[in-house]
């Protein structure tokens, strides 16, 4: 994948792979990474590749992106069912998709009236009636769409990002995109993340973690698999929504907290500024399109995009809003129709009203809230007290209220200033400081830094991933202290089981077929207290291992479907028994603990 070329809807790459020949499939991944080695032209809307002197490869993408097939053309004598055109369109970022147009005169009516359909509401997406009550279940065309979409993520799974080419990442494309024409946007969004995963894996992108990309396995998955059988409330949630439905909220007073800058792997960059109301409210107003780190670097200058006012993102972050005719998402991100009016207003310092009240709420409480699903954001006072090296780079030691906390930077892209600013607070040492940070849920207190009360005044803030703090910014004296060895802690060792889940993302079925014996692992784990844990490791590795063959001697095709259930359910129990860790660690309140772990059985049936 790569950031030079434009986004391209997942429906136009499956087009064009399912258009290739089997022999040329089998070139596809070859054609990609050479590809990917010409250079690219940008003309306006257009992106020339030189496949070699005679041949061009142009992509036409109005609004920035890709949305047909026709958009891709080639020169050469194979041309239109070449492989350059697939191999472009396979290389390229992959696009989020508009939902289908639904002929209903009531939806339409909403759309123009500020509001966005609901997936699963149109004609052909009617909910399925059964019963005397009429219990809404999913519909025949939503349960084949998620079967399809199960079967392409195992395939996947099967293969392991080291082993899943371009036809795979077409395959579960084209899954996505036959789930959101059925009405099922969140499993088309889990499913694109998982490609744009595999395409970051096989190209040694930076911004690459696979952590993310075993929780986009778990999540698209685990839709699938629950879809079928969900009902009421649960089918809704499964379901999701194409986009985000804005409401109306009257009047707003904000006051600026933080920008942030955006820069995903999906080639989209841009910045987000979070602000608040005298209750504590959180909104966003964002400024993200396709583009690469010199939009993301460029866009807090940009004007931000409600109401007639010129502010910058970066000058919204210290100032204020006054909005009228506001119109807000479920997550606070702020409309910009036409009816929206908004002027600068005063804003306030960290210290001060409305904003002091957000850094009054216990930092325990504010975990809790996020690991139920709430805002993520993390208003800590900390004092800093050194650094400690990890094999991702080096991470901030802070004190807050006698609990040890790590702090990392959000992004490592070079071009962001997060890395060179947290070297620079390293040596702020004794400092304490108010910051805003967004938590990890690992079993140590851990959080990614976002912003920071200026070292030597109080009154101003620091948005690390767009300032650039300078040692005249920090204390007299300041010296940075060498980093030291991340201290041994004793930890419950659910690695022992996350490792191998882990191992099956990036290597597949073959790693854990071929990884030997385990039964120390699943012993040890059992003498700890975690049963399950050993009875899930037992069941995975036997999972992976279960090959038959026929009467010739020959092996007989996987079963898929066994090994990606085996893997959910080891995923599902170890996301949850670190979020129970993670609120052990912050002392936040938890319903359950790692003791109280749910029988492997449960898990393989949700």
């Amino acid at each position: 994948m790569t950031p030079d070329l434009p986004p391209v809807a997942p429906s136009v790459t499956a087009e064009l792979v399912e258009a290739l020949s089997p022999r040329l499939r089998k070139r596809l991944d070859a054609g990609v990474t050479k590809l990917v080695a010409r250079p690219a032209v940008r003309e306006g809307d257009t992106v020339r590749i030189a496949v070699d002197d005679e041949t061009d490869v142009v992509l036409h993408a109005p609004g920035g992106t890709v949305t047909g097939a026709d958009a891709i053309r080639c020169g050469c004598l194979l041309a239109p069912d070449c492989l350059h055109r697939a191999a472009a369109a396979s290389a390229a970022p992959v696009a989020a998709e508009a939902p289908p147009p639904s002929p209903a005169p009531a939806e339409a009516a909403e759309a123009r009236e500020g509001t966005e359909p609901v997936p699963g509401t149109g004609p052909a997406a009617q909910p399925d009636r059964t019963g005397p009550a009429e219990t809404e279940t999913a519909t025949a065309e939503q349960r084949a769409a998620a079967r399809t979409v199960c079967d392409a993520a195992a395939a996947v799974l099967e293969a392991g990002a080291d082993g899943a080419g371009a036809v795979l990442q077409a395959g579960l494309l084209h899954a996505a995109h036959t789930a959101r024409l059925a009405g099922l946007p969140r499993a088309s969004a889990a499913a694109v993340s998982v490609v744009t995963g595999v395409r970051a894996a096989r190209s040694a992108d930076p911004g690459y973690r696979l952590a993310d990309l075993a929780g986009a396995l778990a999540d698209v998955l685990g839709v699938a698999h629950r879809l079928p059988h969900a009902t009421g409330p649960d089918l809704t949630e499964l379901r999701g929504t194409a986009r985000q439905p804005y409401r109306p909220d009257g009047s707003l007073r904000l006051y600026g907290l933080f920008s942030e800058p955006v820069l995903t792997a999906t080639g989209y960059a841009g910045a987000v500024t979070w602000t608040a109301d005298a209750d504590g409210r959180l909104y966003t107003v964002s400024d993200v399109a396709p583009g690469g780190p010199a939009r993301a670097t460029g866009a807090a200058d940009r004007a931000v995009r409600i109401g007639d006012t010129a502010l910058t993102h970066r000058e919204l972050s210290r100032a204020g809003l006054a909005v009228s005719g506001a119109t807000v998402s479920p997550t606070g991100r702020l409309g910009a129709g036409a009816g929206v009016r908004a002027v600068r207003a005063s804003g306030a310092a960290w210290h001060a009203e409305p904003l002091d009240r957000l850094w009054a709420v216990p930092a325990a409480e504010q975990v809790a809230r996020a690991l139920k699903g709430g805002q993520d954001l993390l208003f800590l006072e900390v004092t800093l007290t050194g650094t400690v090296r990890e094999t991702t780079g080096d991470c901030l030691l802070a004190d807050c209220a006698g609990l040890p906390l790590r702090l990392a930077t959000a992004h490592d892209d070079p071009s962001l200033p997060h890395r060179d600013n947290l070297r620079l607070l390293a040596a702020a040492r004794g400092s304490r400081l108010r910051i805003v940070a967004r938590l990890v849920p690992e079993p140590l207190p851990r959080a990614l830094l976002l912003a920071v009360e200026h070292p030597t005044d109080p009154a101003a803030r620091v948005d690390l991933g767009l300032d650039r703090l300078r040692h005249a910014d920090l204390p007299a004296g300041a010296v940075a202290p060498p980093a030291e060895a991340a201290p041994t802690a004793d930890e419950v060792p659910l690695h022992l089981l996350r490792r191998r889940v882990h191992q099956a993302v990036s290597g597949g079925r073959r790693v854990l077929a071929s990884a030997g014996s385990v039964s120390g692992d699943a012993v040890r784990l059992r003498r700890l207290g975690l049963a399950t844990a050993g009875d899930l490791l037992d069941d995975l590795h036997a999972a992976a291992a279960d090959r038959s063959r026929d009467a010739f001697g020959r092996l007989l095709p996987a079963d898929t479907d066994h090994f990606a259930r085996a893997w959910l359910a080891a995923a599902v129990y170890t996301d949850a028994v670190e979020r129970a860790l993670c609120a052990g660690g912050w002392g936040a309140a938890t319903t359950g603990t790692p003791s109280s772990e749910p029988s492997s059985a449960t898990l393989a049936r949700g």
